[in-house]
């Protein structure tokens, strides 16, 4: 009976995807934002951790000097960063139905000189960013944009129907994929062979997996996986955005972080500072293109709304 429904899922979710795909793509756009605003009224609990997220570092992200949304309160932030993921989810639909060929030739990519400087070292390459923009369409958007493979590392879905789909879609576009069930093995495989690997890591971990931090000015535990690698094969780690900008899409390159190497555990907590930070400056300067829909506080003391 579960394969029968697995069957059945993965049918309405490969035709729904298709006939999105389908759609002309002066559409995509108003489909996607009426999309985004459906899913906010929808997905009642979302919306509400949502703006309770937003609120609770509004004013820390207003004290920042990258600040500058002229959006006044965490409703309206919530509201535009839904439509934003609406726009993103259709955006997906005709990438991975080999429709989006336009969209990845719009992208503009600034700090490639960053890149290059990172890959000369021959040590491989990690992208770190986070659930920014559209962050389907950075990695996707890869092999096109800088003539590379990069492996991302993703959960596998429950359902092996549709996780097969879905990464038979991802490979499509050149890239491949690490589950994080003994991620860290196959993540330093991929390294040795000065590989490339995305890393999306703006999301709560456990604590026998991170460090403590400050993050948009409240506690959050945060992985310490790009800090192990870096220390223990000298990888350099390379911050990396993608934003829309008007009506196309801006991916931004930074230098590669610098981290100390103490093994204290303050010293942990402090590399695991520094690529955090890099996030926090993207969301001050771009709230509404974060995934404000995780508890990215919890287990922290976060109150549950």
């Amino acid at each position: 009976m579960k394969r029968i429904i697995w069957m059945l899922q993965t049918g309405v979710f490969y035709c729904f995807t298709w006939l999105v795909a389908l759609m002309p793509e002066w559409m995509s756009e108003r489909i996607g934002t009426g999309l985004g605003l459906l899913m906010r009224i929808l997905i009642r609990k979302r919306r509400i951790i949502a703006e309770d997220n937003i609120a609770h570092v509004l004013e820390y992200m207003r004290s920042q000097p990258g600040w500058t949304c002229t959006i006044p309160d965490a409703e309206g932030i919530a509201r535009e960063a839904f439509r934003n993921i609406g726009r993103a989810l259709v955006e997906v639909c005709r990438l991975y139905h080999g429709h989006g060929a336009a969209l990845i030739n719009q992208i503009e990519l600034r700090g490639k000189e960053h890149y290059d400087a990172a890959v000369a070292k021959g040590k491989g390459l990690i992208f770190l960013t986070g659930h920014c923009g559209n962050w389907e369409l950075m990695a996707l958007a890869n092999f096109q944009l800088l003539g590379s493979t990069m492996s991302v590392v993703a959960r596998r879905q429950n359902n092996p129907y549709l996780n097969a789909m879905v990464e038979k879609m991802r490979m499509r576009y050149k890239n491949r994929v690490i589950y994080k069930d003994n991620a860290l093995k196959n993540m330093m495989s991929v390294l040795r062979k000065q590989g490339t690997i995305g890393l999306l890591v703006d999301q709560a971990v456990f604590p026998e997996e991170g460090c403590l931090i400050s993050f948009l000015g409240r506690p959050a535990w945060a992985s310490k996986a790009p800090v192990l690698l870096a220390r223990k094969l000298g990888v350099p780690v390379v911050p990396s955005f993608i934003f829309r900008d008007g009506d196309h899409y801006c991916i931004e390159i930074y230098p590669e972080l610098v981290f100390s190497g103490d093994k204290s555990d303050e010293g942990w907590a402090a590399d695991v500072k520094v690529y955090s930070r890099a996030i926090e400056d993207f969301i001050i300067r771009h709230p509404t293109s974060w995934y404000w829909v995780h508890r990215r506080w919890k287990r922290a003391g976060e109150p549950v709304p």
